[in-house]
């Protein structure tokens, strides 16, 4: 089995953490070096992170998570956003392609253009759909990142979103998408995992 696939095979959405394992700051700049390579619509980037790791923090996000007892050992806890304003930007991010002829003015302008319309036609829904599509992409990415440094995660979405924009000061244009509980997992809780649709009922081929 190659480096990869044990990644994926031994990471698990760990329910209970060894409480008190810091993770070291370069670990975390690692992570987020590489998680820029994750894919998104038009290279927009449209995922955020915040990171909860002081003891008062993980505290409060504890709360917003109705005391769910994961969040309480880990060692850090992670928000994932989505930008819905995300296409705004693309100006900014396509200007260094241009100016280095990645892509010329018109290729400039034209994929401006088809990014402006794409978003602003579909409107709010679709900018909603897009932030979550697109961050849950990085943030998958994320859980990768973190297993291959030997740090255990767990994705959540039942918190109250508005406490969490509070607590991290998250400006309007971002929607909260995920918490992700990070640390070392406490093996007593491991558990064998779970039943898994073998491929012949999830895939189809025509």
């Amino acid at each position: 089995m190659n480096e990869f696939l044990k990644i994926v095979t031994q990471r698990r959405s760990a329910n209970k953490f060894i409480k008190g394992e810091k993770i070291p700051r370069q670990d975390f700049e690692a992570i987020f070096e590489n998680l820029s390579q994750a894919p998104s619509c038009f290279n927009l980037q449209h995922a955020h992170y915040y990171i909860g790791e002081s003891d008062q923090v993980i505290e409060e996000l504890f709360q917003a998570a109705y005391r769910q007892y994961k969040v309480s050992t880990a060692s850090a806890v992670i928000i994932v956003t989505g930008d819905l304003d995300a296409y705004k930007k693309a100006a900014e991010i396509y200007e260094s392609s241009r100016l280095l002829n990645i892509i010329d003015q018109e290729e400039y302008d034209s994929m401006l253009a088809s990014i402006y319309s794409l978003y602003e036609n579909g409107g709010g829904p679709f900018q909603k759909e897009e932030a979550i599509r697109n961050a849950s992409l990085s943030a998958m990415l994320f859980m990768l990142l973190a297993k291959d440094l030997d740090w255990d995660t767990c994705p959540m979405i039942y918190f109250d979103q508005d406490k969490v924009k509070e607590i991290f000061n998250i400006p309007e244009n971002e929607i909260p998408v995920l918490m992700i509980t990070m640390g070392k997992m406490d093996k007593s809780s491991f558990r064998i995992r779970g039943y898994r649709k073998p491929a012949s009922e999830y895939v189809m081929y025509k």
